[in-house]
């Protein structure tokens, strides 16, 4: 079912517009790798500070949605929204509410610098309980966030996207152990790398349809910089690393045989492979390739939460 854009008349209520803008499907993104750091905590038998927990959460959560709103201003100042006529709305081409004037680009800037500034906010009261170690972490999380899309970083443009957004997912985990346990983990480092992957699989199989207008701009990310023959099976290769990877954390005893349950969502990643490799020059069709991909992260991280908290009562 096709998904209308956003425009003036649907959206009368202003708190319902700002939060629409934020994109909120895809802040779920941000919910399961940190929920994946809570479970971690657990596993390694340490109790929950509920409170630092839902505040951690809530700045994963703005942060990401400071991301996509800054993400849409970026865009607009450099073309690739407006020239995006393959957009398969509302998985790609950006939220369209510059280009459907439902925000000016001064609003949107200002927005996203203030989910931003909330981040920080929370993340200082997060730093004087977890320590000074969280402000480096925190400090980069957000260095990478505003540098994806921002001048003069532009690490999306430079072909560094689905690097930075597989550091930030990666590194997610960690940061919400670290508020819990006071340290931080190698082995929960190895734990969360597939969930980066696979984030950062997302982002790739999302560049597709964006591919034309993106060269247009000058927004040369790998889908672009590649002929597309050949880019899509970087998508094969992102999603091989990451079930490959988590298989070997079982074998060889970082993760609990449960764990294996975790991998099930394989299927899901390589569906939406085989869908990418027959319609990679047809970006239309790509649109439940991009529902798998997003399944497949969740699915993942929920199921590998589930077997890590359920493996700390069972001992």
């Amino acid at each position: 079912m096709k998904v209308a854009e956003p425009t003036v008349d649907r959206f009368p209520n202003p708190v319902v517009t700002y939060v629409a803008a934020i994109r909120p499907p895809f802040i779920l993104a941000t919910v399961m790798p940190i929920l994946l750091g809570l479970a971690f905590s657990v596993y390694q038998n340490h109790s929950l500070h509920w409170f630092t927990a839902a505040l951690t959460l809530l700045a994963g959560m703005l942060l990401h949605a400071g991301v996509n709103v800054l993400n849409d201003y970026y865009d607009a100042l450099n073309g690739t929204d407006d020239l995006n006529m393959e957009r398969i709305f509302p998985f790609t081409g950006g939220s369209r509410f510059i280009q459907n004037g439902v925000f000016t680009r001064q609003q949107t800037l200002v927005y996203g610098l203030g989910l931003m500034l909330a981040t920080i906010f929370i993340g200082l009261y997060l730093i004087s309980y977890a320590g000074m170690t969280l402000l480096w972490l925190g400090l980069f999380g957000v260095l990478l966030g505003w540098g994806y899309s921002a001048p003069p970083l532009s690490l999306n443009s430079r072909g560094l996207g689905e690097v930075s957004v597989l550091t930030g997912f990666w590194l997610l985990p960690l940061g919400t152990a670290l508020v819990q346990t006071g340290e931080l983990s190698l082995t929960l480092l190895a734990v969360s790398l597939p969930v980066g992957l696979l984030t950062a699989n997302l982002l790739y199989i999302n560049q597709f349809p964006d591919r034309k207008a993106d060269i247009q701009a000058h927004k040369l990310h790998w889908v672009a910089r590649l002929p597309v023959q050949t880019a899509r099976w970087g998508y094969v290769l992102i999603a091989l690393l990451a079930w490959l990877l988590l298989l070997l954390l079982v074998v060889v005893g970082m993760l609990p045989l449960l764990a294996l349950l975790a991998a099930l969502p394989a299927v899901l990643s390589f569906r939406a492979a085989r869908i990418l490799l027959h319609n990679a020059t047809r970006p239309s069709r790509l649109a439940p390739a991009i529902r798998l991909s997003i399944q497949a992260v969740i699915a993942h991280a929920a199921l590998l939460s589930l077997v890590l908290v359920a493996s700390a009562f069972i001992g």
